[in-house]
């Protein structure tokens, strides 16, 4: 039998209880996760690459079967090199449904033994984003509730200056 690998690509800039919702449901449904924190210079995130992959790190660090890395290069690419056949992407809201089916679509022109499938995050999670957060830590406001707390912590140790 053949192992079910899914990848779950992403800024996690940061990895939030959204995101984190997510990869518990995906364990739920296939046999190995990998998070794959896309360096993704367009984006110009707030947080370097490797705080992404440490902050995601900590988050997932209790669960089994899930392991993260960083990539610089087509999703179904990184994909491939990781025998990881389904793409996992997240949909909170009717807005996000339009962009993520133009990637699925996309995705499977460049590679169509790579399926994706869609997972919604859990109500009460439905409404964060990174960018609010990111929106929340500029202006120092509370983000306890919006993020894995090993990842609250590691942001709290920061710098006021670095978040900026």
């Amino acid at each position: 039998m053949n192992k079910k690998i899914a990848l779950y690509p992403g800024t996690f800039d940061p990895i939030t209880n959204g995101h984190f919702d997510i990869i518990e449901r995906a364990l739920g449904l296939f046999d190995e996760v990998i998070i794959a924190v896309a360096l993704s210079h367009d984006k110009k995130p707030m947080f370097t690459l490797d705080e992404r992959i440490e902050m995601t790190n900590k988050a997932i660090e209790n669960l089994s079967n899930v392991r993260v890395l960083g990539f610089d290069n087509l999703t179904v690419e990184f994909a491939r090199t990781h025998d990881a056949t389904i793409l996992i992407r997240g949909l909170r809201a009717v807005s996000d449904f339009e962009y993520e089916l133009q990637l699925g679509y996309l995705n499977n022109s460049l590679d169509d033994s790579i399926e994706t499938v869609y997972l919604m995050p859990k109500l009460q999670h439905a409404f964060i984003s990174s960018s609010i957060v990111r929106n929340l830590l500029k202006f120092n406001a509370k983000t306890e509730h919006l993020l894995p707390k090993e990842v609250q912590k590691i942001i709290g140790s920061m710098s006021a200056c670095t978040l900026h």
